[in-house]
């Protein structure tokens, strides 16, 4: 059995412990089989797999990825690791609080920025209000949002031949949007219309999910690596691996590496949805509001790592991320998922490693899309 079976394996039997850990499979359906038919295999059993596979293997991005695992599997089996360790092994980067200062200058921006009367909270929400659109309207701009998309990735690289999308709306999820990867050069993507969900907001899911991030980095990387190059390794997508972290900033940068200063089309799109704003502020709003994204992260080590109470934790993301009480509490539920509690530093990792990384040239975009890129790589070039 090749080291790429051995880490499918790993990888699936990995699954059975924890409900969603494996994001997508469209490997060899007998593996999948074997998994299915056998008894579980506890975790500490599975981490002592991973540990003696990543050791046999050679420095190199499977090696990465199958630590990941190993050390995932370790803390599923009881051992006593801190959450920046835990996230440090699976991600490859080490977490850490952004300091409150950094949201400071927003907030003075954004109280630049956002007219009106009242306190930054209230002119904020009355802006994100102005600008809400909701889940019917929303799910239908993304439709036509996603050919103008489709049309700026495939000037990055060409698409596969075959490739597909369909949209569905979703509640009651921890998540805000999600691309099901389900092989075959297809995706089935979800929005959660329980959260609020701005004009801007929309432009962004479309190519963080779609075109060009998620779906455009699987399918292409299912039909370079894994079909072209018979890679197997690339036929499982899991959360709690250095893999994650590389998607994420692909997704996060995707829109200003595919739109650059050629928004006008998207805008048209939504126009034509009855979605109209002062395009110029709400870039701007926009972009003043990223710099308060690491607060979801911060949810996560106030609470895995300072051992601050959720209540603590959600008036904390309120104070600072500006949003209300039932965003917050979302932003915490997430970080308090088994599954995605270790994910919070993909976002803001990814994005700032894949940013720097590319540097604006479209060339190292496709190098991301279409190669296994270690983190620790990314790291080197940051």
């Amino acid at each position: 059995m090749s080291a790429a079976e051995e880490y499918l394996l790993l990888g699936l039997r990995l699954g059975r412990h924890v409900d969603g850990l494996v994001d997508a499979y469209y490997g060899p359906p007998e593996l999948k089989a074997e998994v299915d038919a056998e008894d579980l295999r506890p975790a500490a059993e599975l981490a002592a797999d991973g540990d003696a596979l990543r050791d046999r293997l050679e420095d190199g991005w499977l090696r990465d990825q199958v630590g990941a695992l190993a050390a995932y599997a370790h803390v599923l089996a009881g051992a006593s690791v801190s959450y920046s360790d835990e996230v440090e092994r699976c991600y490859g980067v080490r977490p850490r609080k952004t300091a409150t200062n950094v949201y400071e200058r927003a907030h003075v921006r954004l109280d630049e920025l956002l007219p009106g009367e009242g306190s930054l909270f209230e002119r904020r929400e009355a802006w994100r209000e102005r600008n809400r659109v909701d889940g019917e309207t929303a799910i239908r701009v993304l439709r036509d949002l996603l050919p103008v998309l489709r049309d700026r990735a495939n000037e990055i690289l060409p698409l596969p031949a075959g490739e597909s999308v369909t949209l569905e709306p979703v509640t009651d999820e921890p998540w805000w949007a999600f691309n099901y990867y389900l092989g075959d050069l297809r995706s089935r993507v979800v929005l959660n219309t329980d959260v609020p969900t701005t004009n801007l907001d929309l432009v962004h899911l479309a190519a963080h999910e779609v075109y060009p991030g998620h779906h455009t980095e699987h399918a292409v990387k299912e039909q370079i690596l894994l079909r072209d190059r018979g890679m197997i390794e690339e036929a499982i997508q899991l959360v709690p691996t250095p893999q994650a972290v590389l998607s994420e900033g692909i997704a996060e940068i995707g829109e200003e590496v595919a739109l650059g200063d050629a928004r006008e089309a998207a805008y048209q799109v939504l126009r034509r949805h009855g979605v109209e704003t002062d395009w110029a502020l709400a870039e701007q709003v926009a972009e003043a509001g990223e710099a308060l994204r690491p607060v979801g992260l911060d949810v996560a080590l106030l609470i895995h790592e300072d051992g601050v109470s959720p209540d603590e934790a959600q008036a904390y993301a309120e104070r600072w991320a500006l949003i209300p009480p039932e965003r917050a509490r979302h932003n915490v539920s997430f970080v308090l998922d088994p599954t995605w509690r270790a994910y919070a530093v993909t976002y803001t990792a990814g994005r700032d490693l894949c940013r720097a990384y590319v540097g604006g040239d479209r060339a190292r975009f496709r190098t991301l899309l279409t190669e296994h890129v270690r983190i620790r790589d990314l790291i080197a070039t940051a």
